[in-house]
């Protein structure tokens, strides 16, 4: 005989009972801050070498993560391509400037030979044309190609972080120069969506998209959307009461600007230290003090803008992780500048072919931590 229906219900209630339900936590995104840290160590140590493999080596990592971490249904995750595409122009122009105004680098490998163009005598040094070398051009391609990697780190930066969260998390003091580099940061990946939105509209219409007529036709619409954001920017800027400030003391008015001024110096000078071989030395110190010195005029102008956040990011391991990974390639690369300075810039006179060191390539892939670290995004 087989089971009553109301027996057979009753036995599957007491099972479903019986096994508890797993609801999957969603993590919170990473801190944007760490995402910008991490990208911009990583284009320290892009300064650091002219070695094109390990130059490479880093526009693989970051292409990497980006690739694995980023926000696919965000508008600004894109940018990265379009960061991609500026820097293989800047490599190009600065290889078209080698061949039409030449090099100071001496060679005696002459690849071909271009008119030469004579200049007047109060343009010594300059020449248009004449003798182009091989040892030349590889100059400036690994010169170019530096340059090219600091803007993918700039691109990675851009597609991994939400420009509103950063916002956000930004100190009371830098609320009103935050929104405007937010606003300037913003612009390139919106105008990157509206372009491709409307490519693809005209394509559906049967309609050219590419040349000239495509793009004019398409430039009014990106123009239009760009004039409506502006203007619904100010206006959600003008209601939330943007630019209104708490009276403070003349006497912590003065503290907070010349902290926060002093400190600022002190983080360029820092800067520009560790970024040149020369000042090595001064570079680590002037931007730590410099660092301590603006975290200091930050709190005391935080209390100028009094603001409330909801639900603020949490700078939790994970933020430690993807920052630390980036900060340890950077340490790595600056060491390993200043105790194996061939490896990391070979040589073009005479032309040798660049080697791959093996330890600062080992120490350039610890920047792949964060794709082991973040979650993915679920498909």
């Amino acid at each position: 005989m087989g089971v009553p229906p109301l027996e057979r219900s009753r036995e599957w209630g007491r099972v479903g009972a019986a096994a508890p339900r797993k609801r999957g936590r969603v993590k919170p995104p990473v801190h944007p801050g760490a995402w910008w840290l991490w990208s911009l160590s990583l284009g320290v140590a892009a300064s650091r070498t002219t070695n094109p493999l390990l130059l490479a080596l880093l526009v693989t990592v970051t292409a990497y993560v980006v690739a694995v971490c980023r926000t696919r249904s965000a508008p600004w995750s894109r940018s990265y391509a379009a960061f991609a595409r500026l820097a293989l122009a800047v490599l190009l122009v600065r290889l078209a400037f080698t061949v039409v105004l030449g090099s100071p680098v001496p060679g005696a490998h002459t690849l071909f030979a271009l008119p030469e163009v004579p200049l007047p005598h109060w343009a010594q040094g300059i020449r248009l044309g004449g003798r182009v070398t091989a040892e030349a051009l590889v100059f400036a391609l690994y010169d170019g190609l530096r340059i090219a990697t600091l803007l993918v780190c700039v691109g990675a930066a851009n597609a991994l972080a939400s420009p509103a969260r950063l916002l956000k998390s930004l100190p009371g003091a830098l609320y009103e120069l935050g929104v405007a580099v937010v606003v300037a940061l913003t612009f390139a990946p919106h105008l990157v969506a509206d372009v491709q939105r409307l490519r693809a509209a005209r394509r559906l219409r049967g309609r050219p998209d590419s040349g000239i007529r495509g793009l004019l036709q398409v430039g009014l619409p990106v123009l239009e959307g760009a004039l409506e954001r502006s203007v619904a920017l100010a206006a959600a800027m003008d209601a939330r009461g943007y630019g209104r400030s708490a009276d403070v003391p003349d006497r912590v008015r003065r503290t907070t600007a010349a902290l926060t001024l002093g400190g600022l110096l002190g983080i360029c000078a820092g800067l520009y230290g560790l970024l040149t071989t020369e000042g090595g030395g001064y570079g680590l110190p002037v931007l730590l003090a410099g660092a301590a010195a603006a975290l200091a005029g930050l709190r005391l102008g935080g209390r100028r803008s009094p603001r409330t956040r909801y639900r603020p990011d949490p700078w939790d391991a994970r933020a430690w992780l993807v920052s630390g990974a980036g900060a340890a390639v950077a340490a790595l690369l600056t060491l390993a500048s200043v105790r194996a300075p061939d490896a990391l810039h070979p040589g073009v006179v005479p032309l040798v072919a660049p080697t791959l060191p093996l330890w600062p390539a080992a120490a350039v892939l610890l920047g792949l931590l964060p794709a082991l670290v973040v979650p993915k995004e679920p498909s």
